[in-house]
C-alpha cells in the first residue's frame, strides 16, 4: 500500500489523492497534524517542510504534479491524461502558471493569517491577496475557453487542481467565491465525479 503524506484540508493533497481514485491506486493517508514544524521528518523526509509527499517501495516522491505522475506509472488502468506540456496554447499554458500561484497564494495566506495570525495588512500578505485575486480574476475570465481547448481525455492535471482550489476557498473561507461564478460553475459539476465525492476536505482527527 501507498503512502500519501499529507492533509485532507490541504488543495495539493487533494488533487493527488483525487488521482489515485481516478487511476484505481490505493493508498493509505498519513495525515501532517503539524503544519508548523521545521522537522523534515514530519513530511516524510521532504527537505522543503511541504506537503504532499508519496512514499512507494521505490522510495519518496515530493510534490503534488510529480505524485500525479507517478500514479499515472503505476496505475494499471488506462486513462487518457492530459498534462501541462500537451497543452501548446499560451492562453492554456497561462492557466496552469496562474492555477499554481493561486494555490500556493492562498497557502501564503492561510499560514501567514489564520495560522501564525500575522497581520493581513503587512504588505507581505496584502500583496499576496491582490496577486492571488488577480490569478482568480483571469481564471474565471479564461476557464470556459481554456477547457474547451484541452484534448480529448479521461482526465487533466488543470481540471483536477483547479476544483481543488475552488472548492478550498470555501472550506479555509480564505475568499468569497461570488466574484468567480464560471469557477464555480466548474466545480459544481466537476465536484459530481466519484473522485471528488470520495476526498471531501475536512480536518485530520489526531
Amino acid at each position: 500500500m501507498l503512502q500519501l503524506i499529507g492533509r485532507s484540508s490541504s488543495h495539493f493533497t487533494r488533487v493527488a489523492a483525487m488521482f489515485a481514485h481516478e487511476l484505481g491506486v490505493p493508498y493509505e493517508l498519513v495525515a501532517v497534524h503539524d503544519i508548523t514544524s521545521s522537522d523534515s521528518q514530519v513530511f516524510a523526509g521532504n527537505p522543503a517542510l511541504k506537503l504532499p509527499s508519496l512514499r512507494t517501495e521505490s522510495g519518496l516522491v515530493f510534490g503534488c504534479e510529480n505524485i500525479c505522475r507517478k500514479l499515472a506509472r503505476l496505475s494499471t488502468r488506462p486513462r487518457r491524461i492530459v498534462w501541462p506540456e500537451q497543452e501548446e496554447d499560451d492562453e492554456a499554458r497561462n492557466a496552469h502558471e496562474l492555477l499554481w500561484h493561486a494555490m500556493a497564494a492562498q497557502v501564503q495566506w492561510v499560514i501567514g493569517t489564520m495560522v501564525a495570525k500575522l497581520p493581513a495588512d503587512n504588505v507581505y500578505f496584502a500583496k499576496g491577496r491582490a496577486g492571488f485575486e488577480g490569478a482568480l480574476q483571469w481564471l474565471d475570465a479564461h476557464v470556459e475557453a481554456v477547457l474547451r481547448a484541452l484534448p480529448p481525455r479521461d482526465l487533466s492535471l488543470f481540471e483536477v487542481a483547479l476544483f481543488c482550489l475552488v472548492e478550498h476557498l470555501t472550506f479555509r473561507q480564505s475568499l468569497p467565491v461570488a466574484p468567480y461564478p464560471r469557477l464555480v460553475a466548474f466545480a459544481q459539476t466537476f465536484g459530481q465525479r466519484p473522485s471528488a465525492q470520495a476526498t471531501p476536505y475536512r480536518f485530520d482527527a489526531r
